[in-house]
C-alpha cells in the first residue's frame, strides 16, 4: 500500500471524528475528484456503513486503539482472488478499501461535508428478493435463569434490579455481597440466535456473549477459592480479575470438551454446539487449556484450535483482531468460506440458510461487516462481487444460488 493511501485513510479518520481542518478537509476533497473510483469506493464504504453509527458494545471500544492496529496492519496485503486452488477468496474490491471500512470503527462516518456536497446523489439499485421475511439485525437481549429456577427476560429498553444483580438491558453486574457464602448458587445467561450481552461477575470479570450462547456462573465467589464458570456452548470474551485481587485464586473456564485455567488475562473461547472444533484465542497473558488429557500453554496471538472429531489439538498464531472483533460491533471475516461465514450470520440475524448449489460453500470471502447493518446490504454487497448470482428469503429461511 503506498503512502498516499495510508495518508487518505488518516484523513477519513480525522473526518468521522470532526477533527479534520479546512486544509485537510480540501486535501481529502481533492483525492475525491481525482479519479471517478475514489468517489466509487467511497459510496462503497457509505453504503455499507450507512447504519454504524449505532454499533453495539460502542461503550468498551477504543478508538485510539483500533485505529492503531489499523496502521499496524497497513503494510500487510489482504488476499485477493486466490487462482487453482479451493476455495476461492474475494476480497472486498480492492486492498484499501478493507482498510477504509475498518476505520469506521475508529470514528462513526456521519452525513456532513461530503454528503452536503452532493457528491454521492446517485440511489444504490438494491432489489432484494424476500418473501414474508422480517429478518433484523441482532440487538442486546438475554434470559436469566435464577437459582430458584425463575426466568427474566433481559433485554434492551428494559431495566432489572435484584439484592445482588442489576441489568440496564444491554449487560448485567452482578455484586459481591457475599464474601464467604454457605453454599454457591448458581444462574444461567442464556444468549438467544439474533442476540448479545455482556455480563459482569461479581468477582469483577468482566464476559461478552456472542448469539447462541449459554454461561453457568456463581453468583457470588467464594474468596481464596477457585473461580469457575461454565460455557456450555457458544462463544465468549472473557476479561479476568486478577487473582492477586482474590488472594490467588485462579480463574478456570469449562465445558464439556477443555477446561481453560487463569491467572488474570484475555481470551476468547468459540465452542458451538453445531461445530466440531473448539477455539481458544489468547489476547492478553497467559492460559492453560486442558483437554484430551493434554494441558496447553497459550501465549499471545495464539489459538488452539480442538478438533473433536479427530481429539486433536493444534496451535497457531494469528491476528487476534479478526477473531474478537465481534465484540466491537463488527465480524472480520478473512480467508473464511461462505459457509463459515453464513454460520456466524445466521445466528446474529436469526435465519436458517440453505446453498442451492454445495459449490457456493467453498468460496472464500475477505471483509469487514457492521453488525448492525440490513441483511440485505450484506446480501447485495457479497452479490455485487459475483460471489453469490442471487437470493431468497423466506420467513427465517435464506437460499444462495
Amino acid at each position: 500500500m503506498s503512502k498516499i493511501n495510508a495518508h487518505i485513510l488518516k484523513l477519513i479518520s480525522l473526518y468521522t471524528t470532526k477533527e479534520l481542518s479546512e486544509a485537510e478537509f480540501d486535501e481529502l476533497k481533492n483525492w475525491l475528484n481525482e479519479a471517478p473510483e475514489n468517489e466509487v469506493l467511497f459510496k462503497d464504504l457509505l453504503f455499507l456503513y450507512k447504519k454504524s453509527r449505532q454499533i453495539s458494545f460502542a461503550d468498551y471500544v477504543d478508538k485510539d486503539k483500533a485505529w492503531n492496529k489499523i496502521i499496524s496492519r497497513l503494510e500487510n496485503p489482504l488476499i485477493q482472488v486466490v487462482e487453482k486452488k479451493e476455495p476461492k477468496v474475494f476480497s472486498m474490491r480492492n486492498r484499501w478499501l478493507k482498510y477504509a471500512a475498518a476505520a469506521i470503527v475508529v470514528g462513526i462516518l456521519t452525513t456532513t461535508y461530503l454528503f452536503r456536497s452532493n457528491l454521492f446523489t446517485k440511489p444504490i439499485d438494491a432489489t432484494p428478493a424476500f418473501v414474508n421475511a422480517n429478518i433484523e439485525a441482532g440487538t442486546n437481549k438475554a434470559t436469566l435463569t435464577l437459582e430458584d429456577g425463575s426466568v427474566v427476560v433481559l433485554k434492551k429498553g428494559k431495566a432489572f434490579h435484584r439484592q445482588n444483580a442489576t441489568s440496564n438491558g444491554k449487560d448485567i453486574v452482578y455484586q459481591n455481597t457475599e464474601k464467604d457464602p454457605a453454599k454457591i448458587a448458581y444462574n444461567y445467561l442464556t444468549i438467544p440466535r439474533g442476540g448479545q450481552f455482556s455480563i459482569k461477575l461479581s468477582d469483577g470479570t468482566q464476559v461478552w456473549l456472542n448469539s447462541e450462547t449459554k454461561l453457568k456462573f456463581p453468583v457470588a465467589f467464594v474468596e481464596g477459592e477457585l473461580r469457575q464458570v461454565e460455557l456450555v456452548y457458544g462463544e465468549a470474551y472473557f476479561e479476568v480479575s486478577p487473582s492477586t485481587a482474590h488472594k490467588g485464586a485462579r480463574f478456570k473456564v469449562f465445558n464439556k470438551s477443555q477446561e481453560v485455567e487463569v491467572v488474570g488475562t484475555e481470551f476468547n473461547i468459540k465452542a458451538y454446539k453445531d461445530e466440531t472444533n473448539v477455539y481458544t484465542t489468547l489476547v492478553k497473558g497467559k492460559v492453560d487449556v486442558s483437554a484430551q488429557n493434554k494441558k496447553q500453554k497459550l501465549i499471545p496471538n495464539q489459538q488452539l484450535n480442538l478438533d473433536l472429531k479427530s481429539k486433536t489439538l493444534i496451535v497457531s498464531t494469528i491476528d487476534v483482531y479478526d477473531e474478537i472483533a465481534w465484540k466491537e460491533g463488527i465480524f472480520s471475516f478473512r480467508k473464511k468460506s461462505l459457509e463459515e461465514i453464513m454460520k456466524v450470520l445466521s445466528r446474529w440475524y436469526d435465519l436458517d440458510v440453505q446453498f442451492a448449489n454445495p459449490e457456493l460453500k467453498k468460496t472464500g470471502f475477505n471483509g469487514i461487516i457492521g453488525k448492525d447493518q440490513k441483511i440485505e446490504e450484506v446480501l447485495e454487497t457479497i452479490k455485487g462481487y459475483g460471489i453469490i448470482k442471487d437470493y431468497k428469503i423466506t420467513g427465517k429461511t435464506m437460499i444462495l444460488k
